[in-house]
């Protein structure tokens, strides 16, 4: 079986991709954090202590997105064009989901998927003061496109 980021000599190796196409390419991912009722209360009223955990998420969510290749060994760098977060509220849960889009040869996906990771991060930091029990989880990609560019 042929790995594509190990070469014949079992080393690890970057994916060459300087052969591809230059496409539109994006990527959705969607990851959840549980936390307690009076937690959410609290963060829809901007009432920590810290802050607002929204801002700060969305601001976290956005600076991973941008800096993926420098966290995830063999990412290759993009040129982000355009990364949103968006993050919805229930009872009991905050769900996040980060959208990212570029113009290269390879994909969005870890980009997403890092930005949703970091924004769920930046919300347990601004919540750990009041609540012990947040539980991160569910992240996952959502979807994943690229489109032939003219």
């Amino acid at each position: 079986m042929d790995f594509t980021h190990i070469d014949s000599n079992g080393n690890v190796k970057m994916v060459d991709v300087s052969g591809k196409a230059v496409v539109r390419r994006s990527a959705v991912a969607r990851g959840v954090i549980h936390l307690q009722p009076g937690t959410i209360t609290l963060l829809q009223q901007r009432l920590l202590e810290k802050g607002d955990a929204f801002a700060c998420a969305r601001i976290a969510g956005i600076m991973a997105a941008k800096k993926t290749a420098e966290v995830i060994p063999l990412c290759h760098p993009l040129p982000l064009e355009h990364i949103s977060i968006e993050l919805e509220t229930d009872d009991d849960r905050i769900t996040i989901t980060a959208s990212v889009v570029c113009t290269a040869k390879t994909g969005a996906e870890m980009e997403a998927l890092t930005s949703v990771s970091i924004a769920a991060l930046a919300i347990y930091d601004m919540c750990k003061a009041v609540d012990k029990q947040m539980v991160i989880g569910d992240i996952r990609l959502i979807e994943k496109h690229k489109e032939q560019t003219t």
